[in-house]
C-alpha cells in the first residue's frame, strides 16, 4: 500500500487557514525614516538647513551697523522677495513654513532617537561614569533645544508680530531698526537674548560637529577639521549675535 493510501482522510470539520502574506512595507522614504539611520540623516539635513539659516540671519542683521536706512531696506527686501512674481511676504512665509516643518522633523527625530537609545542601552552593566559621559551631550542638547524653542516663540512675538517687550513708542510696522533698538534698550530683554545666544552656541557646536558623523563622514583624518569648523562657525555666529544687544546698550547703535 502506498503512503498516499495510508494517510488518514482530512476531516471536513477542519478548516485549513491560508498562509498570511508578509505585510507590505512602507514606501521608501517612510521606511527609511523609521530606522535609526534614516532619522540621523533627517536630523543632519535639517541641521544643515538651520546652520544656513542662522548664518544668513546673522549676516543680514549686521546691516544694523550701517544705520536705519540700510537695515530697514534689508528687512523690506525680505518681505518683497520674488515680487512681483509672487505677492509680498509670500516667499518669506514659504521659507518660514519650511523652517517650521524642518524644526518639527528635527524635534521628532531627536525624541525618537533618544527613545531608541534608552531601549537599547544595557543599563545593568553600564557604569555610572560611562552613563554620565555618554549622556552629557544629549542632555545638553535637549535643554538648550527647549530653551531655544521658547526663545524662538518669544523672538517672533517680540520682533515679528510686535506683541511683547518693546519699549518706547512700541512696535512700529516696517521700522525694524527702531524695534530692535527699543527692544535691546531694555537690559532684561538683552540679558535674555544673550543667554539664548549662549544656548544657541552649545547647540551649534555639538550639531556642527555631529552632522558629519550622522551622514557617515567619520574619519579620524577629518576629525580635527570638523572640530575647527564647529568652533569657528559657533564663535562667528554667536559672537556677532551677542554684539547686537551689547552695541545698543553701550550706545554704539541707537535711534
Amino acid at each position: 500500500m502506498t503512503a498516499t493510501q495510508d494517510a488518514p482522510p482530512i476531516s471536513p470539520d477542519i478548516t485549513v487557514k491560508p498562509v498570511n502574506k508578509r505585510a507590505r512595507s512602507a514606501p521608501f522614504p517612510i521606511s527609511l525614516y523609521q530606522t535609526a539611520v534614516g532619522k540621523k540623516w533627517v536630523m543632519a539635513i535639517t541641521g544643515i538647513m538651520f546652520l544656513g539659516f542662522v548664518f544668513a540671519h546673522m549676516f543680514g542683521n549686521l546691516k544694523m551697523y550701517l544705520g536705519p536706512e540700510e537695515y530697514n531696506a534689508y528687512a523690506a527686501g525680505l518681505r518683497t522677495m520674488l515680487h512681483p512674481i509672487l505677492p509680498n511676504n509670500f516667499a518669506l512665509w514659504v521659507l518660514r513654513l519650511g523652517l517650521i516643518g524642518a524644526f518639527a522633523l528635527h524635534l521628532h527625530c531627536a525624541y525618537s532617537l533618544t527613545m531608541m537609545n534608552k531601549r537599547a542601552r544595557p543599563t545593568r552593566y553600564q557604569s555610572k561614569r560611562d552613563y554620565i559621559a555618554a549622556n552629557f551631550a544629549s542632555q545638553t542638547m535637549r535643554w538648550s533645544g527647549i530653551w531655544l524653542l521658547l526663545f524662538i516663540i518669544f523672538h517672533l512675538a517680540n520682533l515679528t508680530f510686535g506683541k511683547v517687550a518693546i519699549s518706547g513708542p512700541g512696535f512700529q510696522e516696517g521700522d525694524v531698526y527702531a524695534n530692535v533698538v527699543n527692544t535691546f534698550n531694555q537690559p532684561l530683554i538683552s540679558a535674555i537674548y544673550i543667554l539664548s545666544m549662549l544656548a544657541l552656541g552649545v547647540h551649534l557646536f555639538h550639531g556642527a560637529w555631529s552632522i558629519f558623523q550622522s551622514l557617515g563622514i567619520n574619519n579620524p583624518r577629518y576629525n580635527a577639521a570638523r572640530k575647527y569648523f564647529a568652533i569657528g562657525f559657533t564663535v562667528i555666529v554667536v559672537g556677532a549675535n551677542i554684539s547686537f544687544p551689547i552695541a545698543v546698550l553701550a550706545g554704539v547703535v541707537g535711534n
